[in-house]
């Protein structure tokens, strides 16, 4: 009884809390791949993303809402054009080091979720001086 009335007035218990605000929402166990919020800013889309979404319908794509819209878009339209679902996740107490979770429905328990780092661009513009002494 005394649990129904906690749940009545906190609401339901959330497994895994500090994993879910780790992985936008998802737990470990589901997850196939995660980038990093520096590597969500890299200008190309990661292949093994492209890739995993290609082969696997049921995956959904978290994206961390406390990033730049200008780095999700193009993992937005990626979702889109492979219609796999996506759904951007703000949490204002919590900023997850991750940018982006392709997590599926049912456990997996992947050994590696992360990928290595491609580039060192972070999708910012070249700076006035690397533009100057690029050769």
């Amino acid at each position: 009884m005394d649990d129904y009335v906690q749940e009545g007035i906190y609401g339901a218990r959330e497994t895994l809390p500090d994993e879910r605000r780790m992985y936008l929402t998802s737990i470990r166990e589901r997850i196939e791949f995660v980038l990093l919020q520096n590597q969500v800013r890299e200008s190309a889309v990661y292949p093994e993303i492209e890739q995993a979404l290609k082969e696997h319908q049921e995956l959904k794509m978290f994206l961390n809402g406390n990033m730049n819209y200008r780095f999700l878009s193009k993992y937005i339209q990626l979702a889109d054009q492979k219609k796999v679902p996506y759904q951007v996740i703000t949490n204002k107490e919590h900023n997850s080091e991750y940018g982006l979770v392709l997590a599926h429905n049912e456990a997996v328990d992947k050994n590696e979720i992360t990928l290595p780092k491609r580039h060192a661009d972070n999708g910012a513009a070249p700076s006035f001086w690397d533009r100057l002494f690029r050769s």
